[in-house]
């Protein structure tokens, strides 16, 4: 006679229960599945943070595929826009905002700036205004995300908004 060698884990189950391949498929269900309900979970806590900072957009809706949040519902202007596009964007998790927003009130679109190690407000503002000095400006233009202008952060994005001369 001799002996057989056989692969241990597959193959029918002469106990009952499932073959090798049903409980890779019902675990692969139940991964997709908690995937989804953490995106969803982690969708709302973004509302709720869009709502607490006061920012108005009707019919909000983020969704979030893999590292990708898709935003849409329409901002009252392009300030409240790029803000929300901030929060989502500069949230753990999230690489690639998909803004399809619409916009009430149009103005000019601001720059972005990711921040680098090393960056302040005021070199910033040197940078994209000339003047040191303008600092206030992005820090207002970054409120309520921002609560001190010595508080951020490489990696982080900010908005330069657009001003005269």
């Amino acid at each position: 006679m001799g002996l057989f060698s056989f692969i241990k884990d597959a193959g029918a189950k002469i106990f009952g229960g499932k073959t090798s391949a049903e409980e890779a498929a019902e675990a692969a269900a139940n991964k997709e599945a908690a995937i989804k309900a953490a995106n969803a979970k982690a969708a709302a806590g973004l509302s709720e943070t869009i709502n607490d900072l006061d920012l108005k957009v009707e019919n909000l809706n983020i969704s979030i595929t893999g590292d990708t949040a898709t935003v849409t519902g329409r901002a009252y202007d392009q300030s409240t826009k790029e803000k929300v596009v901030l929060v989502v964007g500069n949230s753990a998790g999230i690489a690639v905002v998909d803004d399809q927003m619409e916009v009430e009130n149009t103005e000019p679109e601001a720059q972005f700036h990711t921040v680098e190690s090393g960056d302040s407000l005021s070199k910033i503002a040197k940078k994209f205004y000339g003047n040191a000095m303008k600092y206030p400006v992005i820090f207002e233009a970054n409120k309520p995300m921002l609560t001190d202008p010595d508080k951020i952060y490489p990696g982080q994005v900010l908005r330069i908004p657009h001003i005269e001369g």
